[in-house]
């Protein structure tokens, strides 16, 4: 499957935000990049995508699909390294301390970072070797892996390499309701991603579906139309909050590993505890925002792991601008045969 691409100019009050607070030297425009056969079958506005996706979309396209990699896909900023972490640890019988001396972007590549930064001068040598490697080029870096893969991705469903559908690899999609994906997509942005706007512009561009990987709703249904695929798991960052032992009994069973006994069960838990995740510096992250490493991403001085709550919107999201998205999910939603799932609105809502 093939796309047409439309680079992405201003003239609308969302591109003239994006273009002037969200560009850098590592990102110098974007594309709206339109999957073929898709047009008109949800928004029709095409995904937006920095520039550098042209560059390596082929390669991704035509990936050699293995039957036992194991996928982690998502929207940006709705549980995906928790979720990682967890199918890791899953996959590789609880060995904890293999999965704390290795960062997880080693472990569990994300396939599709070369596509959102290009380093004018390349990643810093001084960095160790592998992680230099993932740097310079993800992709490759992702191919060129042993068996089993652990592969991330936040590309949807039609910009996966084309194998998937039909070598069956597993795929492992977690959804987060949008307000507190768009406040935590917000944080994340101002972190590490080179955005120089106000929370409210940012809240503009993502309900005009003008940040990265937009429109979420295309993203998201993108996957949930695969919900009932053999080789797809489709979960809700919600879900594993609420009763995170029953998410991992699902996770075992769909990539066929054997139940954890009670005392593994409660550590594996407590490895997956925010305040574990937070602290490990195997997935925290904190290499990437430790300006030492002279990245030069960051621009804050936060945390990439913040709260890890549930409606923390709630904090940070005025009542008018509520309303707002509420009007947005329903906009959006209408007519697309899912009022009768009433669990499925009160979700993305972010009511439950």
């Amino acid at each position: 499957m093939g796309t047409r691409t439309e680079q992405v100019v201003a003239g609308t009050k969302a591109n003239d935000i994006l273009l002037r607070d969200f560009t850098s030297q590592f990102r110098s425009g974007y594309k709206r990049v339109f999957p073929s056969g898709d047009g008109g079958k949800r928004s029709g506005k095409g995904y937006l995508l920095p520039d550098y996706f042209s560059d390596y979309e082929k390669q991704i396209r035509e990936m050699e699909i293995r039957p036992d990699d194991i996928w982690v896909a998502s929207y940006p900023k709705t549980g995906t390294t928790w979720t990682q972490e967890m199918v890791w640890c899953i996959g590789n019988d609880l060995d904890f301390e293999r999965a704390k001396s290795i960062v997880l972007p080693l472990r569990f590549p994300f396939i599709d970072l070369s596509c959102l930064f290009n380093f004018p001068d390349g990643p810093k040598a001084g960095l160790d070797s592998p992680l230099f490697e993932f740097l310079k080029d993800s992709v490759k870096y992702t191919v060129d892996k042993e068996s089993p893969r652990y592969i991330k991705t936040h590309l949807p469903w039609e910009l996966l390499p084309e194998q998937i559908k039909t070598k069956k690899a597993k795929v492992i999609y977690v959804a987060r309701n949008p307000k507190d994906t768009c406040v935590s997509y917000y944080h994340h942005s101002r972190l590490i991603e080179g955005y120089r706007g106000s929370f409210e512009d940012f809240i503009e561009l993502f309900l005009q579906d003008t940040v990265t990987y937009s429109p979420f709703w295309d993203h998201l249904l993108s996957y949930w139309e695969h919900r009932d695929d053999s080789n797809v798991l489709f979960l809700k960052y919600e879900e594993m909050k609420k009763d995170l032992p029953s998410v991992i009994r699902k996770v075992s069973t769909f990539m066929g590993k054997k139940q954890l006994n009670d005392e593994d069960m409660k550590t594996l838990c407590h490895h997956l505890s925010f305040e574990s995740m937070k602290s490990n510096g195997s997935v925290n992250y904190e290499f990437a925002v430790d300006k030492t490493q002279n990245l030069g991403l960051s621009e804050g001085d936060q945390h990439f792991m913040r709260k890890g709550k549930v409606n923390s919107w709630k904090e940070e999201i005025s009542p008018e601008v509520a309303e707002r998205f509420d009007a947005w999910i329903e906009n959006n939603l209408n007519g697309l045969n899912l009022h009768a799932e009433s669990s499925f609105m009160k979700w993305v809502a972010g009511k439950i």
